[in-house]
């Protein structure tokens, strides 16, 4: 059974966490190519805000009680709302090591804003579409050894990053956020959303052998080195010809994530946290329509890990 323990008391772990450099930013900057592309010439770099020091880069993602944080924002006409939001990123200490931007094709300004905003910020365009594929190209250009999933609507408070951190440090593999733990809380669930949340909670549980209290809730953080054990879409791979977003690209991220560490028998500690209301704009979300997704993504990824588990000859 993968067990879903509380988060310890948030401590602070470590000293502040530099931002890295090499990478192109600035309002007229073009976008940092993924990794795997071809690299632009290098460019003088801007200092980061005070306090800030420029690190040497880190062969790979390690483990210790001073880990560098990527914060990975997942965005589509959002600009309104990054100028609160990266700002408010920026402010966290310990500091975190860098911010990537992952635009989704805003047709807004979204891009001209994060750049204003926060320079140091890297900004990237996702490969493919949806909020899956975006989570993935972040990931996959992150340099940090802790990835944060953040939402760029200003539903999640940036003031809670280090409680996501420490109870990683504490021994977590992965630490998911949760409003229905002692001390979380939200502005803005309703009703029919709560109920179909607790709902495909019981399912999550059973299925996988969890003690999940917020399945839908996409704030969570978990440590780089897992990446290779999660198997998410290659954002190299181009999108299908025929429009369909391939598995994992869509909404149904945040529950492939929670199946598959469970299903890898991590360790999972749940961390409170208060979700406030969008800032500006409109919710992507469809309840029934999101709600069948993740009914159906919960189906799917457990057909998956007892398949691995049969050709693998493991037996419960």
């Amino acid at each position: 059974m993968s067990a879903v323990t509380p988060a310890r008391p948030a401590v602070t772990p470590g000293t502040d966490a530099p931002v890295r450099p090499g990478h192109e930013t600035g309002s007229g900057a073009s976008q940092t190519p993924l990794p795997g592309t071809s690299p632009r010439a290098a460019v003088p770099q801007p200092e980061g805000p005070e306090g800030f020091r420029r690190p040497r880069p880190r062969p790979a993602p390690r483990r210790s009680s001073n880990p560098a944080v990527s914060v990975i924002v997942p965005t589509r006409n959002e600009a309104r709302n990054l100028e609160i939001v990266l700002p408010a990123i920026a402010a966290v200490r310990p500091a975190v090591h860098e911010v990537i931007v992952v635009d989704g094709n805003s047709t807004d300004n979204t891009v001209a804003a994060a750049r204003r905003t926060l320079p140091w910020a890297r900004v990237i365009t996702q490969t493919r579409k949806g909020k899956g594929n975006a989570m993935a190209c972040g990931f996959t250009a992150a340099t940090g050894d802790i990835l944060v999933m953040f939402d760029a609507d200003g539903s999640a408070d940036p003031g809670e990053i280090p409680a996501f951190v420490s109870a990683l440090v504490a021994g977590a593999d992965f630490a998911k956020g949760s409003r229905f733990r002692k001390g979380g809380g939200s502005d803005d669930i309703t009703l029919l959303r709560k109920s179909g949340n607790a709902g495909l909670n019981g399912v999550a549980n059973r299925l996988f052998g969890t003690s999940y209290t917020d399945l839908c809730y996409g704030y969570n953080a978990f440590w780089a080195d897992l990446l290779p054990q999660l198997e998410l879409p290659d954002p190299a791979q181009p999108q299908p010809e025929d429009g369909q977003m391939l598995w994992g690209d869509g909404f149904e991220i945040e529950t492939v994530l929670n199946c598959r560490v469970a299903a890898a028998k991590l360790k999972i500690t749940e961390v409170p946290s208060v979700e406030r209301e969008r800032m500006f704009g409109e919710t992507n979300l469809r309840t029934f329509a999101d709600g069948t997704r993740v009914l159906r993504t919960l189906m799917a990824e457990h057909r998956r890990a007892e398949g691995r588990r049969k050709a693998s000859g493991y037996a419960r």
